[in-house]
């Protein structure tokens, strides 16, 4: 029998296998034994990959939790419904739904806001998107001072791009470090280096910092909604890169925003664990910024509870994708410690809810108002007014806050929908029930950081 001398990794990616961790052991191993072609060939068997999958002819059934008001309601229904049939072509894909907050995220065939895909043995890193583990946390501080706790969240917060100044960082701990370092989407040092700079920050887009009293109690409560920063987005972006190189081999007519990395890999157990470690980091990111607020103001904590709506979900070897969308079942949430959050905007309040899992909701709610229209058009929209107007109309009685000072219109209250729709609609498609409310005493956002940001000031610098 002929042997194969010094195989190399474009051999086997020539004999049709994908580019995979197990390369380097099966080469060593292959070349150490001098293996024959046929040898080799039985030897990868192991690795062999299921075959080229083709796109669904139709879509796979899915629940649609949401009914149109107004013409405007309607082209987004419409919208939605077009992007999410052509997610649901993919071929891992086994069941969906989409919930009342819905909207287009992206190019027909992405999975839109407010949508959840449940796949078999797959992990879509395109369905979870960029931001890894947005989700919310609750705080309930007792008696204490609204606006002590806001102003304390002000100045112990930090909003916009990049991560906190030097001096003013939180340390992360020894064995998140550890748990980074140990997984190959996570080492690399420009990923550890965010992981400690971005912790205590916020980001920009729709995430805050809001403080209410609950409608029950009378309690003041602090709730943080942010994502996990540069750490989750650099996940994301290999994620996004592994399955890329999966999808040329299991399945080129799938659309790139829907390739998958397969769970029985070893690259797929590890983006599993990447995944969690990301969670880690978020959930400590949240809780740094309340524990540091009580530290602040020496409020007392009575409560605590915070759940994702942007992550992945597993149940055996079914994965629900959720993109926008709260878990209602308790079967999601290892660490579950109280009911969900469901925040609305800044004027409305956050809906504190619990509910059953059903054949609709897939066991999943929404995740606030959600928008009919982009940021840009709600702009367009209002150009007869000044910021300065809009904002004093649509902030009245709250205590609204930007963090660079700039006013952002496209998360005021009337960049999204209505508030009292989405709550008839949870009612109408069973998608939980409200326990509580935390009624707005103020807010704290972003704002327009970019206005002035570094480069926009240099750039003007230099006309002048």
């Amino acid at each position: 029998m002929k042997t194969i001398t010094m195989i190399t990794g474009k051999d086997i990616r020539d004999m049709g296998f994908p580019p995979g961790k197990w390369y380097r052991e099966a080469i060593d191993h292959i070349n150490e034994n001098k293996l024959s072609k046929e040898a080799t060939e039985v030897y990868l068997e192991q690795f062999k990959l299921p075959p080229s999958q083709p796109l669904f002819d139709q879509p796979v059934a899915y629940n649609l939790n949401i009914s149109a008001e107004n013409d405007l309601e309607e082209e987004n229904v419409a919208k939605v419904k077009e992007t999410m049939d052509a997610v649901m072509r993919t071929p891992t894909v086994i069941g969906g739904s989409v919930m009342p907050d819905a909207c287009p995220a992206g190019p027909i065939g992405t999975i839109p806001v407010g949508g959840v895909v449940a796949t078999k043995n797959a992990i879509h890193p395109g369905m979870h998107s960029a931001d890894i583990c947005c989700s919310v946390m609750l705080t309930d501080f007792g008696k204490a001072d609204p606006k002590l706790i806001l102003d304390a969240a002000h100045e112990t917060t930090h909003f916009g791009a990049g991560g906190r100044p030097r001096g003013q960082q939180f340390k992360l701990p020894d064995d998140l470090k550890a748990a980074f370092e140990a997984n190959d989407f996570l080492l690399d040092q420009k990923s550890l280096s965010i992981a400690q700079e971005h912790l205590g920050t916020q980001g920009d887009g729709n995430h805050f910092l809001f403080v209410g009293t609950s409608a029950k109690t009378g309690n003041t409560m602090m709730i943080t909604h942010h994502g996990s920063r540069g750490p989750g987005a650099r996940l994301y972006t290999k994620g996004m890169a592994t399955a890329a190189r999966f999808k040329e081999i299991l399945s080129p007519e799938t659309l790139r925003q829907n390739a998958w990395i397969p769970f029985d890999t070893e690259e797929g157990q590890d983006y599993w664990e990447a995944l969690q470690t990301i969670r880690k980091w978020t959930k400590l990111n949240h809780e740094l910024l309340h524990d540091a607020v009580a530290q602040k103001t020496g409020a007392l904590r009575e409560n605590r509870f915070w759940n994702e709506h942007n992550f992945v979900f597993k149940d055996g070897d079914i994965f629900y994708h959720a993109k926008g969308a709260t878990p209602l079942d308790a079967k999601f949430m290892p660490d579950i410690t109280g009911p969900r959050l469901i925040p609305l905007n800044m004027a409305e309040p956050v809906l504190i809810v619990e509910g059953p899992t059903t054949q609709t909701n897939l066991g999943f709610a929404p995740h606030g108002a959600g928008r009919n229209m982009s940021r840009s058009q709600h702009k367009r929209n209002l150009e007869h007014l000044t910021n300065e107007e809009i904002f004093a109309q649509e902030t009245k009685g709250i205590d609204a806050r930007f963090f660079s000072n700039e006013i952002d219109i496209s998360e005021l209250p009337s960049a999204y929908k209505s508030a009292t729709a989405v709550r008839e609609q949870m009612d109408e498609f069973g998608l939980g029930t409200v326990l509580d409310e935390v009624m707005p005493y103020g807010c704290i956002m972003a704002g327009d950081w970019q206005k002035n940001a570094p480069w926009r000031r240099k750039k003007r610098n230099r006309r002048g």
